[in-house]
């Protein structure tokens, strides 16, 4: 729905509300026009239902809407004497049009000195978990996201295990596309295996004011842009036609920024021809392979002493190995190890061509380790349209800048020229940002190598903070990376991990409130 679409939904919604409640409004000592005056009506009707006026905000919120317009038809019924569990259900299921009957058929009676506590133990908890529904999902849309890292794209920063907090107000908070949606879940309902979402009606890019820009090398949490599977590691092989929002929360490193000239040699990645200088705390890691001097290399010591966690095969007939994953540091002091006769960095050389590298059109001999280069768009600036340019830009034109930002674009070609819905163009200005997201794991990470660019409107948020962090190679109470809990994300040399203070502040709290409780005795 196109933003003039949404204005004349609200515009039917507050007609079907005056036809729907004017008399009762009347009953209540109020004025008829009062229940026609969009926004004011809401306010209106919070005095008369006894409920405060901040509720009104509420019901405009997306997804927090979702249940606040059940609880106001409960209650605006409630108010005028229908208090029954059927009576209840009524309103619920009719989408509260049973209020009509109560407005001109029924004969009811304002109640103003109603009880708004709830009736019984049930009613109470049902109360709370309502309204801790509401609370929790503001927080979760608009503040901070849980985010749990599953796969090693990003290994010795952020491992497999880690559980984070992701802020949404650093880059600014999206507001919903989706406008009916389960809350606090994401694609799927969890145990259901159902969709959470309805794809329409959709609701129109929105986002709020951040205080931080997307900074060349931040980690970034996204919305991965040809996400088509159901959920996250399906294997179903079904496609599924998903809006922004819904689509599988990645995390990678921000490398390249709008504007940007990438170009990767030989594994090493370049911005505008300078070596990218990555922060201290990145630790870029590639595929290895070498030969023993006999002995046999131990999975586990290899874990332990040099953190190869990410895949390591061992041929115990040749001699020889395979790692996954190794790090630059990792590198310097396993080469030295006794038992190593032989390591060698893998890199594909520059030439071989790679079918499923972006732009994918099988006429680049580009690869994972030697690549481009490639223009990163930018908000404003213009690039020539040509046959050359045409693959790089025409899913951006046609989806990012297009169906997903409440138009319709289409790109083709008629011979040698290309067609923008229908009509010559010899170039382009692109109306958002886009980023250039990679793993650290160079040569295990599904990223922009292989799907091209991030639009801006995808982005999530920035992971701030570690809370929770379980080692899938450990058991027992050995499983818990301890050094690892209420450690930040960013930041310069070792994660510092904050858990003791964390410690110290709960027991204090616990302590406060023991003895107040105590002193009140």
């Amino acid at each position: 729905m196109i933003f003039t679409h949404w204005i004349l939904f609200f515009l039917i919604v507050q007609l079907i509300h005056f036809l729907g409640t004017w008399r009762l409004y009347q009953k209540a000592g109020r004025k008829a026009w009062e229940a026609a005056i969009p926004v004011y009506n809401a306010v209106v009707l919070m005095k008369i239902i006894k409920r405060p006026w901040w509720w009104v905000i509420l019901l405009f919120i997306p997804i927090v809407n979702l249940i606040m317009f059940p609880v106001v038809w409960v209650e605006t019924i409630r108010s005028f004497g229908r208090t029954t569990t059927w009576e209840t259900v009524l309103a619920i299921v009719t989408l509260g049009l049973y209020i009509f009957y109560i407005n001109y058929a029924a004969d009811v009676e304002y109640r103003a000195d109603r009880s708004l506590h709830p009736g019984s133990a049930a009613g109470e908890w049902i109360s709370s978990i309502l309204f801790a529904v509401v609370a929790a999902t503001i927080v979760h849309t608009y503040v901070m996201q849980p985010f749990t890292i599953p796969t090693s794209s990003l290994e010795k920063t952020l491992l497999v295990g880690d559980y984070l907090f992701v802020s949404k107000f650093h880059y600014g908070a999206r507001t919903p596309i989706t406008s009916v949606a389960f809350p606090m879940v994401h694609d799927t309902i969890p145990g259901l295996g159902i969709k959470s979402y309805l794809k329409d009606p959709y609701i129109p890019y929105f986002r709020l004011p951040g205080f931080q820009n997307i900074e060349r090398n931040d980690i970034v949490v996204f919305n991965w842009p040809v996400d088509t599977v159901r959920q996250f590691f399906d294997t179903s092989g079904m496609s599924y036609d998903k809006p922004i929002d819904k689509k599988s929360n990645y995390v990678k490193r921000a490398v390249g920024l709008p504007g940007d000239s990438l170009e990767i040699i030989d594994g090493k990645i370049h911005i505008n021809s300078q070596p990218l200088q990555l922060p201290d705390r990145a630790k870029p890691q590639y595929s290895y392979t070498g030969t023993t001097k006999g002995q046999p290399l131990d999975a586990y010591t290899l874990y332990k002493m040099y953190g190869i966690t990410d895949g390591f095969y061992y041929n115990p007939n040749s001699g020889q190995f395979f790692i996954q994953a190794l790090s630059e540091e990792a590198y310097e002091r396993l080469k030295n190890n006794p038992n190593v006769a032989t390591l060698k960095r893998e890199v594909t050389p520059a030439g071989e061509m790679d079918r499923g590298i972006f732009p994918n059109n099988r006429r680049k001999t580009w690869n994972r380790d030697n690549f481009g280069p490639v223009y990163i768009p930018k908000k404003g600036e213009t690039v020539k349209l040509d046959l050359q340019s045409y693959p790089f830009y025409r899913r951006i034109i046609e989806v990012y800048e297009g169906t997903e930002m409440g138009r319709e674009n289409h790109l083709t070609l008629d011979g040698t020229q290309v067609l923008l819905n229908g009509e010559p163009v010899d170039s382009y200005t692109f109306k958002q940002d886009y980023y250039w997201m990679m793993g650290d794991n160079r040569h295990n990470s599904e990223d922009s190598r292989y799907w091209g660019y991030v639009p801006a409107n995808h982005v999530v948020g920035k992971p701030v903070f570690i809370w929770m962090s379980l080692d899938p190679n450990a058991s027992g109470f050995s499983k818990i990376r301890w050094d690892r809990m209420f450690t930040t994300v960013g930041g310069k040399g070792e994660p510092v991990s904050y858990f003791p203070y964390f410690l110290v502040i709960l027991v204090g709290l616990f302590g406060y409130s023991f003895f107040r409780k105590k002193k009140k005795k």
